[in-house]
């Protein structure tokens, strides 16, 4: 049976934290969590179905070196992705965001990660209702849905577990069919 890949980008280590948490709720089925920052694009690569996750930074940012991070993160890694073809790669996105601190920008790093691996031919699942949360603007928003899963572990962090329980039932019969 061919696993889930988990990838995540973090600045204070919640995004690690909650990568961690999925793994293990998904048991066998997922691989052991990896740093974007500490991978290569084969590895990336070699998976079929992803899980990714990313923290949204300052005014919408992905986190990076120049935002202030001492190791590469999403913002190094996808510019590596712009030869590659990600056709037959499943994604799910997950994102953490602070909506009252950064309204304007709750969790835009789901929209940029998106947006860049659909341009390279992926198939992204995981959309997730932007009802119960209070934000003003998000690049990670289409219609009335996230384009993956937003969590707030500033604001709502007794509603992560259940989210994440919610969500991973929803993705993982299409990342694993």
């Amino acid at each position: 049976m061919a696993k889930i890949g988990i990838f995540f980008g973090t600045d204070t280590g919640r995004t690690r934290l909650i990568a961690k948490q999925m793994a293990k709720k998904l048991g066998d089925v997922a691989d052991a969590p990896v740093n974007i920052g500490r991978t290569t694009l084969a590895d990336f690569l070699a998976y079929d179905a992803l899980i990714v996750g990313s923290p949204t930074l300052g005014d919408g940012e992905l986190p990076g070196q120049s935002v202030g991070l001492s190791q590469p993160s999403w913002e190094e890694f996808l510019p590596q992705l712009a030869g590659a073809d990600l056709s037959g790669k499943t994604i799910a996105i997950f994102g953490l965001g602070d909506q009252k601190k950064y309204a304007e920008e709750f969790v835009d790093a789901i929209g940029l990660i998106h947006d860049a691996v659909v341009a390279r031919g992926a198939r992204v699942v995981g959309r997730w209702p932007t009802a119960g949360y209070d934000f003003t603007t998000s690049q990670a928003v289409d219609g009335d849905d996230f384009l993956g899963l937003a969590l707030d572990q500033h604001h709502q962090p007794l509603l992560t577990e259940e989210r994440i329980n919610t969500w991973l039932a929803q993705i993982q019969a299409e990342l694993l069919p």
